[in-house]
């Protein structure tokens, strides 16, 4: 449990910083409900942490019918991730960097949270949930089913906010996409004494 705990502490810690210092300042998603909860921060002002979880709550029931296991661990990293973005708010335009910087430094961190999470079989958000319950069914790794999930809701936020900068978000889902298929696919070394 004490791991598990850590796992959630570390990954949200690292996804909470990525959204925060490096995406919120250019107004940039990144996918899953993450980017939805952007989404409606940008467009109606909603509070991004807030909007999170509750976007979350269907897809945790939909778990909670389907694999008990992955709610629990998803439901502790959901709720734990929704408020360190909300607790983390202020690092905001704390750093001033080119945009593309940004992308990829911001995109590595909210990756590495992302895929050590899943890893362990703990989700950060709902979309990730549901692409690691997908996975689980079909065999098809957990970041190329995210990468499919988010490149929707991008071309969502194109459509609707209409700001060309958007598609700087297709670089953070690829990179995050890319870490969470490394670091899942990754299979454990084992020691020889």
């Amino acid at each position: 449990m004490l791991r598990k705990l850590a796992v959630i502490g570390f990954g949200s810690t690292m996804i909470s910083v990525g959204i925060n210092m490096f995406i919120l300042p250019f107004h940039l998603i990144n996918g899953g409900i993450f980017g939805i909860s952007l989404l409606l921060n940008y467009v109606w002002g909603f509070k991004v942490g807030v909007m999170f979880i509750l976007l979350n709550i269907p897809i945790y029931l939909f778990a909670l019918k389907k694999d008990p296991i992955y709610f629990y661990n998803g439901l502790f990293g959901a709720i734990f991730s929704g408020c360190l973005i909300e607790l983390l708010l202020p690092l905001n335009g704390m750093i001033t960097l080119p945009i593309i910087s940004s992308v990829i430094i911001g995109s590595i961190m909210i990756g590495v949270g992302v895929g050590v999470m899943l890893r362990n079989h703990i989700s950060p958000g709902g979309m990730d949930l549901l692409a690691l319950l997908l996975a689980k069914w079909t065999r098809v790794n957990v970041g190329v089913i995210m990468v499919a999930l988010d490149a929707v809701i991008i071309l969502t936020g194109l459509f609707l906010l209409q700001d060309v900068r958007l598609l700087y978000s297709l670089l953070i889902i690829s990179i995050i996409g890319m870490l969470a298929t490394i670091i899942t696919s990754y299979s454990r070394i084992k020691h020889v004494n």
